[in-house]
């Protein structure tokens, strides 16, 4: 799947990272939380609608992250969603949470503070370090970070 192929809702509010075998994996601008989000290479809207082999990549892909959040980045909680309410083309939300994280104990959507200056966004190095970091711990073929 290209980049170009991603809805440009999710293109707006995240950063590409690159590919893992199922899909594209992007990270949410906000930085008070690491919000990965995959979107699997298929038209299909449904995780439950794919054949299972297809399914189960993308469940090891998303596996693969939560165990990357968990063991690299420390957060003792994931958050795993795959909604489709406003932007319909399948995306699987992986979230790392913690007590007393930005809006703990409530979830993300809605509750995430916006961003100001600095504050909350990624730095390229960070993004240059998590794009690494997943490439060795998760298979990521890295994209080019703009």
């Amino acid at each position: 799947m290209h980049t170009a192929a991603i809805d440009e809702r999710l293109q707006a509010d995240c950063h590409c990272l690159g590919h893992l075998p199922s899909g594209v994996l992007l990270l949410n601008r906000n930085a008070l939380l690491p919000w990965f989000i995959l979107v699997p290479d298929t038209s299909r809207n449904d995780i439950l609608d794919l054949p299972a082999d297809q399914r189960d990549r993308i469940i090891a892909d998303c596996a693969a992250v939560s165990a990357f959040i968990k063991r690299v980045l420390g957060f003792d909680k994931v958050n795993f969603a795959g909604l489709g309410n406003v932007v319909a083309q399948m995306h699987l939300h992986i979230i790392g949470r913690r007590e007393a994280d930005a809006c703990w104990p409530q979830p993300v959507w809605g509750n995430l503070p916006e961003q100001h200056g600095d504050d909350g966004h990624y730095s390229a190095e960070q993004l240059r370090d998590i794009q690494a970091q997943i490439a060795t711990a998760a298979g990521l073929v890295p994209a080019s970070l703009e």
